[in-house]
């Protein structure tokens, strides 16, 4: 039989034994879907702890269920290591590892090369692989496959399939989860496209597209989220130009939206975060000079973007200076510090760098966060407050709402006991007296 019927009949058969390399937020879900669906999965990370709760059945993602996990770890159909020799013993690679900016803003894709000479020294025939974490396009053919290869003196294609499948995880989605959101599927060759697409359609239930080459999978997932960088960055310069306007740019929006067609909303905030937004244009630009070619109208929202969170704090030093109070030496309580509502993830968080901008021009700053009691900036533990008192809205001379969290905080006792709020979110939008809010 050939590689690719080979493959098949054992992907049929659920004879494949899958490994997942890196458990965190897009990892741990791969791997859980993986063995419900009835593979034999092994992940694969340098952490201690997060190898030892794996094993041990406890969970620490989100968007996991715990028992679903307990469970899978108690049957021995899921199971984590940091020795990546357990690599000879896998068929399906799903390498699922970090992709940050550098101190120079440019793509950190040390992790994923490591990973890759990781598992190249241990690669076997018949195995595929596939690159799930967002990068530039051409990494999968231009630094994937010759490090594959040479590690593992296998041959693309004949030995083995490659693939890349960008991860479309959206923390926090109630409607959307790694089970039901469609996926794109990106091979070395036809063959490894069909194939590895097979596996996916054997584990998720979203339909998968297949892309005719890595590089359109690799774009495309640049794609959307530059596409959401882009329109994020359009309606924080509107926001800013209505504020001068004296015009309520999310009243604005509420109206726009009654179009039936041609129009998505999109809201403004203090910056962007997550894991892809804040860094895909820069991965695609970084690229982009490679081919002379200038991405002005991605670069200039960009820009827009990144300057919000000085922004917002431009914008309460003006709230505090009519009640003649200076940015240096107020007191400043900021609601929120996850990067999207109702979620515990702080990854690029804007609200991190709003906290930084009060802190520079002396601000005295307090967080409550009702997901996030705690976080680690660069080894720094800045600790939140444990709960959300009346004492402690009093005291602060302005609360900063940077996070739209519709769970663990009620706006209504907040309005009450504020002297004057700063919602950069409009979480605030039921609350029925609004005579000490502002908005964005």
């Amino acid at each position: 039989m050939s590689l690719k019927e080979t493959l098949l009949r054992k992907i049929n058969q659920r004879e494949i034994v899958v490994g997942v390399v890196g458990l965190g937020y897009v990892g741990l879900p791969l791997a859980v879907e993986k063995a419900k669906a009835g593979y034999k999965t092994i992940g694969f990370d340098i952490q201690d702890r997060k190898v030892e709760m794996l094993n041990q059945g406890i969970n620490y993602i989100g968007d996991v269920v715990d028992s679903e996990l307990k469970e899978l770890v108690e049957k021995g159909m899921l199971s984590a290591t940091k020795d990546f020799s357990f690599i000879k013993d896998v068929d399906f690679i799903a390498i699922a590892v970090p992709t940050p900016l550098d101190a120079y803003q440019q793509p950190d894709i040390s992790y994923v090369r490591d990973s890759t000479i990781a598992v190249a020294k241990y690669l076997r025939r018949g195995s595929m692989v596939v690159l799930e974490s967002t990068t530039y396009p051409g990494t999968t053919e231009e630094l994937i496959l010759p490090l594959l290869e040479q590690g593992s003196g296998l041959k693309c294609g004949e030995d083995f399939y490659l693939a890349f499948s960008p991860e479309r995880v959206d923390p926090g989605n109630i409607l959307y989860k790694t089970k039901n959101t469609p996926k794109v599927v990106g091979g070395v060759g036809k063959d490894a496209t069909e194939v590895i697409a097979a596996m996916y359609r054997n584990v998720l239930e979203g339909d998968i597209f297949e892309a005719s080459s890595p590089r359109v999978a690799e774009m495309e997932k640049i794609l959307e989220n530059t596409y959401r960088n882009v329109n994020i960055g359009l309606i924080n310069e509107l926001a800013i130009l209505c504020h001068k306007m004296n015009i309520n740019i999310w009243e604005v929006i509420e109206a726009a939206k009654t179009k039936p067609f041609g129009f998505t909303p999109f809201y403004p905030g203090p910056g962007v975060g997550g894991h892809c937004i804040p860094l895909d244009p820069y991965y695609l630009s970084w690229k982009a000079r490679e081919y002379g070619f200038h991405t002005s109208m991605i670069e200039a929202s960009m820009m827009v973007n990144d300057r919000m969170p000085e922004y917002t704090v431009e914008r309460a030093g003006r709230i505090l200076n009519r009640f003649r109070k200076a940015l240096n030496g107020a007191k400043v309580l900021i609601l929120g510090v996850a990067y999207k509502g109702d979620i515990d993830d702080y990854r690029e968080s804007p609200a991190l760098r709003v906290i930084k901008e009060f802190e520079k021009v002396g601000s005295e700053i307090e967080y409550y966060d009702p997901f996030i009691g705690e976080y680690n900036e660069k080894g720094r533990i800045r600790k939140g407050l444990p709960e959300l008192t009346a004492e402690k809205i009093q005291e602060a001379d302005l609360v900063v709402i940077t996070t739209n969290h519709t769970q663990g905080i009620d706006y209504n006792f907040v309005q009450q006991n504020a002297k004057y709020i700063f919602d950069t979110k409009n979480a605030m939008k039921d609350v029925a007296n609004r005579e000490n809010v502002e908005l964005l």
